[in-house]
Order: C-alpha cells, then structure tokens, then sequence
C-alpha cells in the first residue's frame, strides 16, 4: 500500500478525531483560556485519530466493500464542510460554555472567542501526534519487510518504548535542571531571619544558603509577635518557625531529626500548639495558612516542615510520588517521638497539617482514620489528593445521601468537611475531639482527578449529588473530562478564593475548627479573615506555584 502524503487524513481517524475534539470543548470545572483549549482540543483530535485509525483499519480488514474515487471526494468535500460548521457552531457554543463556568466561580465573562490563540495550541498538538502515529507506521513497515511480520512487531514496540523512555528522561532532566535552579536562590522578598525562634536565624545548624527558595519564604516571612498583637490587641510571641531544606541534610531521616533538634533549641515544644506540616512538591507551605494559626494562637505555636523535593507537585507525584509520604513519616514520627517524652499535661497540642501533595503525605502517615485520632490532637489536610487513600476510605464509606464532594461521615462525629463559610455548623454540635477537618471545593480538579474517571462517571457529577458551583452544561465524557481535569490542574489557582484549589478565604475556619480560637473575640478573628482574604489573591493563569 502507498504511503499518503502529508496532507492527507485517515478517514476513520479523521471523523473520530473531529467528534472528540468537539466532546474536548465542553465546560469541565474551571474557566480555560483559548490557549490551553486549544491544547486541549488537540489533544482530542489526536486521540480520537489514533483510535479511528484502528477501528478504520478493522473495517478494512473485514469488509470487502471499498468506496469508489468520487464517493472518497465526496466525502471528504462532506467532511470539510461539516468541519468548517463545526468550527463555527463550537466556538458560539464554547464561549458560552466557558462563560457559564465563568459565572459559577465569579470572574467576568468574556465578550469573544480567541480564534487564532485556539489555533497556535491546537495545531502542533495535532500535527505532532499525526507525524508520530505516521512515522511509527513507516518504521514498521520497513522492519515486517525486513524480519517479517512477528519481529517486525517486536522491533518496533521496542523501539518505540525506548524512543519514549529517551525522551521522557530529556524532558526530566530538562526539568530537573530547570527547578533545581530555581530552588537555589532565596526569595528575593525576605532577608535571612535574625530570630532565635526561626531556623536559618542566630545558632541555628539550618544553612540558609540550602534552605531552598520556598524555605527562605517561610523562614523570613509571616508576622512577627509585633504584628499580631497589633492585628489582634492581644500580647503575643514571636512564632517558632522550623524548616529544613533538602540541601541541608541528605536523607529524610537525618533531616527529621535536624527539625526536632531545631524544635527543641528555638523552644517549640514549649509552644501551645505544634503544627507538623508536610509541604507540596516544591517544598512551599501556603503562607494564608500558616500565618493564619500563628495569628489566631497569638504566635504561641510552632510549625515544623521538612523538604523532599524542589519540583511542583505534579512532577513529584508522577516521578516520585513516595517522597512526601516518607518525609511525613519520617517528621511526624521523630517529632511524636520526642513530644511523648514531655509530661502530659505540659506539653504542645500537636496538630497534623498538609495542602494537595503535602496532603497526601500527611494523611498516608496513618492508617485510618481513628490512627490519625490516636497520634495527633488534630489533623488539617487541605485539598487532599483523588488517590489518597484515607480520603478515598472515608468518602467511599460516606452516610448516606450525602454528596461525594462533601461527604457525611458518622453523622460528623470525628471527621468533618468545609467549603465555604459555615459548612463545619450545618451538621450542628457534637464533632469529638481531636477534630480531623478536610477543606474542600467542589471545583478542585486536584481532588476529583482519579485514574477511574476515564472509564467511570463520578458520583460528583451525577444527578442529585452535583454541587451548584458546578457549570449545569458539565457532563462526564469517557475518557475527555478526564484529559480536561488535567488541564483544569494548571488553572486551580487561577480562580477566587473558595474555588478551585484556592482555600486562603477558609484557613481560619480550618484552625479554628481543630485547634480552638485562641480566647480571640469575634472583632478580632473578623481583622484575621480581613488580613488573610487581602492575600489570598488570585493567581496568573496558568500558575503551578506548589
């Protein structure tokens, strides 16, 4: 059989191309800009060409009939003229669709469709994915002419599996250099700390120059006892803050037990609540969050975190998704060591803490939920993760009729859910102490992205279970929402506060909920939640800060 030429299209694939780059342009969780739709729709087509491909070739393979040269004009003169309607209807539909999304999570509609920013992510997606699926046909046919058909099969899936593997270990290295350079540098915001109570400041073995980039954010930011008092009208202390880089010691043990000497020298078990918080990938800890309990306890804690990677949460969790479980393991288990050391009732609440990856950490440093009850005073994981298996086991085992994307479990007794204002009261007193709270919206695709989605419609987006901040026109697509989730990862800060992976407006509540208010009044805890919200911005499009 000849080879096409380059601009000639696989009829299977190009019809099924064209109906999963449609599906790829309905609304999923967030606002997506023409650029990363365009991606997205490239994607689409490139997928469903692949998969036309194959089915057009069993239909080739089984059917005897084949269509004449003008019935093959005519049909791709068809094809064309539904593409270019297609086009056209899709993008009305989409700007509406989009703009529906829009509205669920409060940002300003859009007066239009940026037609040719669609096209400068779409195109080489599918140009790329054509000239792939393209070469690795012409590979095969010249390996079957020269071994055969068997080992002409063997060769070039070996080959392609070493072409990716290649190319998989350019792009992490590429990586790797790129985040690793941008870990080094401190914060060009803060200056090193001249504190006692903070790591990297006077005596300390924490070598700011190894801290990392996101470290030295945390060391020399937050408010100082001055500024709380004056937030609060309280008297306050300076905040014992404790973090060591993963340049500062080389294993995850050896840097746990630098934490706690860490702890002990700037008097941290001496503090009223201990936070043990496991960072994202990158080694970043929210700074509305930590801010948040060092204002409402009036700089009486310490918050204790060690770094286990320098890329973004996604490249860890895809590489090396073991890492933050061991670095929480690890912390959580020398600190808890030294804190049963102190007499029981003179000793720091000590409190479990973790945002997206850090999360996960922090949850699988337990077995189960009464595990977590057992070895903590308290436990805020934020934005947890779709494949964390203590979130999957408390949702799947969820009261009945109550939605999945904010679940009942035990009437609230141990373990409670919030989104927005007032979500942890609805189901009224009763919630035993040590209290585990989950922070989480609806439209967090960083919580609803699972392996499954591609095969299986989630009970979050089936009727009777949706929430109201979801766009209506939203509707599961095999495989598609998927992909679209993915995408919606990148725009999870991109939105307003109480959406997305946005939770700087509901900290407050976090805290409040599992470590007490810290004898605040309500004026008081009213200037917190003014100070946090006025930091809680939202971010570039696109922005993958943790």
């Amino acid at each position: 059989m000849r080879e096409r030429r380059w601009w000639q299209l696989d009829p299977g694939g190009a019809v099924v191309g064209l109906l999963l780059a449609a599906l790829s342009m309905t609304p999923s969780l967030l606002p997506r800009p023409a650029l990363f739709q365009g991606l997205i729709t490239g994607f689409g087509f490139a997928i469903g060409y692949a998969v036309g491909v194959g089915l057009w070739w069993l239909v080739r393979r089984f059917v005897a009939w084949r269509p004449t040269t003008d019935q093959r004009r005519v049909a791709w003169w068809s094809y064309l003229g539904v593409a270019a309607v297609a086009t056209v209807v899709l993008a009305v539909l989409s700007l509406g669709w989009q703009n529906e999304v829009r509205r669920a999570v409060r940002m300003p509609e859009v007066d239009g469709f940026d037609f040719l920013v669609f096209v400068v992510g779409f195109v080489p997606v599918v140009v790329l994915g054509i000239a792939s699926g393209r070469g690795i046909r012409r590979l095969y046919r010249r390996a079957e002419r020269t071994w055969g058909r068997a080992w002409g099969t063997v060769a070039t899936a070996a080959t392609v599996v070493v072409g990716v593997a290649v190319l998989l270990s350019v792009v992490m290295f590429g990586l790797d250099r790129l985040y690793l350079a941008n870990n080094g540098p401190a914060a060009p915001w803060v200056t090193e700390p001249v504190s006692g109570a903070r790591s990297a400041g006077p005596d300390s073995e924490v070598d700011w120059d190894l801290v990392g980039r996101h470290g030295t954010a945390f060391l020399g930011g937050g408010p100082s006892a001055a500024d709380i008092e004056e937030l609060t009208g309280e008297p306050a202390l300076e905040p014992v803050r404790v973090y060591v880089g993963q340049a500062n010691a080389p294993t995850v043990e050896e840097r746990a037990a630098m934490a706690v000497r860490e702890l002990e020298r700037t008097g941290g078990f001496d503090r009223d609540v201990l936070v043990v918080a496991t960072t994202t990938g990158s080694g970043w800890l929210e700074p509305q969050t930590v801010d948040a309990i060092e204002y409402l306890h009036g700089g009486d804690t310490a918050i204790v975190s060690t770094q286990y990677a320098y890329t973004p949460s996604w490249v860890s969790f895809v590489f090396d998704p073991d890492a933050p479980v061991a670095a929480s393991v690890a912390l959580f288990d020398a600190v808890r060591a030294k804190w049963e050391t102190l007499p029981a009732d003179d000793r720091p609440q000590l409190v479990a803490y973790g945002l997206s990856l850090g999360a996960h950490g922090a949850q699988e440093t337990f077995a189960d939920l009464d595990d977590v009850r057992g070895r903590t005073e308290g436990a805020l994981f934020v934005g947890s993760p779709n494949g964390s298996a203590l979130w999957r086991t408390l949702t799947e085992g969820r009261d009945e009729g109550s939605p999945q994307w904010q679940p009942v479990v035990d009437g609230g007794r141990q373990v409670r859910w919030h989104s927005t204002a007032g979500d942890f009261g609805a189901l009224g007193p009763g919630w035993e102490e040590p209290r585990v709270a989950y922070l989480q919206h609806a439209t967090d695709p960083v919580t609803w992205l699972g392996l499954e989605l591609i095969w299986a419609e989630p009970d979050w987006l089936k009727s009777g279970q949706r929430s109201d901040d979801l766009s209506d026109s939203m509707r599961w697509i095999p495989a598609v929402t998927a992909v679209q989730l993915v995408v919606d990862m990148f725009m999870g800060e991109s939105v307003p506060a109480s959406y997305g992976h946005n939770y700087g407006d509901v900290v407050l509540d976090g805290w409040r909920a599992v470590t007490g208010d810290g004898g605040l009044d309500v004026a008081a805890l009213a200037r917190i939640q003014e100070v946090l919200e006025g930091y809680a911005q939202v971010q570039p499009i696109g922005s993958v800060s943790e």
